[in-house]
């Protein structure tokens, strides 16, 4: 449990980053090490609920999970099979 006694908390790392005057914020070495981010990686940023949460992007079908032949739709993978599925579908 966090130290406010909040049980919400208790994953938190306690690091606080200021937004700059563009909107960007830095994520602080060492929670870029533990994740294995590096420089130039790209980061999904998604919300859910209130809370923003940064990843890596997917890069498999959302439907299938096929890595090969993918395309996007709405920041979401989607493999040409699939595609011809719900083309079909929806005809």
């Amino acid at each position: 449990m966090a130290a406010n006694g909040n049980k919400r908390d208790a994953g938190r790392t306690g690091i606080v980053r200021h937004i700059d005057e563009l909107g960007r914020i830095v994520i602080p070495s060492e929670i870029r090490k533990r994740f294995g981010f590096g420089v130039k990686d790209p980061v999904e940023i998604s919300v859910r609920g209130e809370t923003i949460l940064l990843s890596r992007p997917q890069t498999i079908c959302v439907f299938c999970g096929r890595s090969e032949g993918l395309s996007e739709y709405r920041g979401r993978s989607v493999c040409r099979p699939c595609i011809g599925e719900l083309t079909s579908v929806a005809a």
